[in-house]
Parts: C-alpha cells; structure tokens; sequence
C-alpha cells in the first residue's frame, strides 16, 4: 500500500487552531503547541467562569436591593424576610432592576411588604 502524507489535513488542522486561537499574546497566537495548551486551558477558564458569573450577578442584586431598601428604612435581610412572609415571588433579579431603573415601583412593592 502506498504512503500518505497528510499535509492538507495537518495544514488544515493546525489553520483551524489558529484561527481559533487569534488575538492571543505572545506565541500563543502564532505557534501550533502553545496554540493548542493556550485554547484548552482557555476552554478550562471559559467553562467555570461561566458558573462564577451567576454568584457575580447575585452578589451585584444584592448589593443594589441592599443599596434601595436602605434608603426606604429596611434593611436587606428583613426586606427579603418580609418578601417571603407575604409571598411575594420576585426575585432579586427584577427586585435589583427595580430598584435601579423604577425607584417608584421599588418603593410600592417595600410598602407593600412593610
């Protein structure tokens, strides 16, 4: 059986890594092994930064719910105790939109639960 070479599937392999490696410093961006250990622990970071970015954003609710209910009086803790005694079902999400966005509304619903 005759010898193949695999130079257009090398060349290609090693386009598409690079491809996917563009804008990275260094040899990183330019040279097929550090290419290749750069993107993989790239993916490493991407995948468990993603689950880091959900306690980022609950931590920044926080923070801007804790910020609002202060001025109205309440505290962050007893705005949210007293949420759940009255069964109000918003989440810190839209309560920290409110709070940014509709300070009105926020203070309807601190009322409310007041």
């Amino acid at each position: 059986m005759p010898r193949v070479k695999g130079g257009k599937t090398t060349l290609k392999r090693r386009k598409n890594l690079l491809a996917r490696v563009k804008g990275f410093r260094f040899g990183r961006g330019t040279k097929k092994r550090e290419a290749k250990t750069a993107f993989l622990h790239a993916g490493a970071h991407a995948f468990a930064h993603r689950k880091d970015k959900k306690n980022d954003f609950r931590r920044l609710f926080n923070i801007k719910i804790g910020a609002a209910s202060k001025a109205l009086g309440v505290s962050y803790s007893k705005l949210i105790n007293l949420l759940k005694v009255k069964n109000v079902e918003l989440d810190r999400k839209i309560l920290a939109d409110l709070a940014e966005n509709n300070p009105e509304t926020f203070k309807q619903v601190v009322e409310f639960v007041k």
